[in-house]
């Protein structure tokens, strides 16, 4: 039965694109075990090794959420920021779409200040409560900091300590949350092309993260194992 779902995900993966790599001259030396040749200039992931590793993180994401631990999401690139933020939405978990905020993790009692700050005005702008109690000029410069808050903190709201482990779309890419998660100790599930380097994860799956269908398909595929853990 296992190698009949293995067969399935492979061919999911593949019509995604996903075994598309980088081309040679960027790959790093710690990818070349799971290439398995080129096509044109592009190197080739071998997706029967990628199916072995999304097994592996599936099992890592049940397992977190029956534990109730947090998981941050982590992806700001254009292309799939969207689907980052969406994916991390869909079981109310946290998440970084844009750019990496320093210190989220190396810093995280001064960032923790800011997100009270930030829901601090949510409320009592949604009970009407600060034009009883402040000036007109007040009123615009709360508005101001509200706006510059929540462009900084979005999707940051929800965490109230420390994050368990980091959800990584592109480590390259995401190199800072990457340091300072590593910094601290903390484990990271990363999707992964082959520009990357494999030793920053825990839990790696190699296969083309700047396709978005690829990363929509994973995406899925983890936080619907995300959600068993959550029902069991």
């Amino acid at each position: 039965m296992a190698a009949v779902n293995d067969t399935a995900e492979f061919k999911r993966l593949f019509d995604t694109g996903a075994h598309f790599a980088q081309v040679k001259s960027r790959r790093h030396p710690s990818m070349k075990p799971f290439l398995v040749g080129t096509k044109g200039r592009q190197e080739i992931i071998n997706l029967a090794k990628t199916t072995e590793q999304l097994d592996a993180a599936k099992g890592v994401m049940t397992a977190l959420a029956k534990e109730g631990k947090t998981v941050l999401f982590v992806g700001g690139k254009v292309e799939i920021a969207a689907l980052v933020k969406k994916a991390a939405q869909s079981i109310n978990a946290p998440y970084v779409a844009a750019r990496w905020l320093g210190g989220t993790i190396s810093n995280w009692n001064e960032i923790k200040k800011r997100v009270d700050r930030l829901a601090e005005l949510e409320d009592t702008t949604a009970t009407g409560a600060l034009a009883k109690q402040h000036t007109k000029l007040e009123l615009v410069k709360m508005d101001r900091e509200k706006k510059r808050l929540t462009e900084r903190l979005d999707g940051l709201t929800a965490l109230t300590k420390r994050p368990d482990a980091l959800l990584v779309v592109d480590t390259k890419h995401e190199k800072h949350a990457v340091k300072e998660a590593l910094d601290a100790g903390i484990p990271i599930i990363a999707l992964m092309s082959s520009d990357c380097d494999l030793r920053e994860a825990a839990y790696p799956i190699i296969a083309n993260d700047a396709s978005r269908e690829t990363v929509k398909l994973i995406l899925a595929e983890l936080t619907e194992a995300f959600q068993k853990g959550q029902a069991a």
